[in-house]
């Protein structure tokens, strides 16, 4: 299996091809249009891939973020759902957008994508909520560099507190710095042992 390809940039085809160029071997790599926009001919570039093994051959897909590579794979593990359907999904959102619509049930949403119907959207909703929320939450914070929890557990968190009477302030202050990839529970045991609370 291919990991990742370490080269230069030498074409960019949109929609979704990329051509690198590794000690002088071109890989055709099909990418979502976020990651394509940021590539430059001529520029070096570190691509991770997922090599797809098909009845119609093979298919290289890449990505510049482990969210991105990581939310593929998840996709393409519901049923009825191929590597295509799952790079048109990363192209139409970023994968915070996308895990934070399959975490909310949103079935307009995600049917938004070109390609996938209510009934995929439902499917699609029904196998992946939850695992997202647990496997991925920690890489969506390292990948986006922020310095908390992610922000579904976050917002969970600030609104038990408004719920137990404190000001959103508050709220804002006790949360701050709080541990990466915590869970909301953890959340909250943080921000009350910061605002004095037991």
């Amino acid at each position: 299996m291919i990991a990742f390809l370490s080269g230069e940039v030498a074409a960019v085809v949109p929609p979704a091809t990329a051509y690198i160029d590794v000690c002088g071997v071109g890989y055709a790599v099909a990418m979502p249009g976020g990651s394509l926009a940021k590539l430059e001919v001529g520029k070096p570039v570190r691509v991770l891939t997922y090599l797809s093994v098909s009845d119609n051959g093979l298919g290289l897909y890449g990505f510049l973020s482990e969210e991105e590579k990581a939310l593929f794979e998840k996709l393409i593990s519901v049923s009825k759902v191929g590597p295509k359907m799952a790079l048109a999904a990363l192209s139409t959102y970023t994968p915070r957008e996308l895990a934070d619509a399959i975490a909310a049930q949103d079935t307009a949403r995600v049917a938004h994508i070109p390609g996938v119907g209510k009934k995929t959207a439902e499917r699609i909703i029904l196998e992946l909520k939850g695992t997202l929320e647990r496997e991925l939450e920690t890489l969506f914070d390292e990948g986006a560099g922020a310095p908390a929890a992610n922000s579904a557990a976050l917002a969970g968190a600030t609104e038990a507190l408004l719920a137990m009477g404190f000001t959103s302030a508050e709220a804002d202050v006790a949360l701050k710095g709080a541990p990466e990839g915590a869970a909301e529970g953890t959340l909250l045991q943080y921000a009350l042992k910061r605002l004095g609370s037991r």
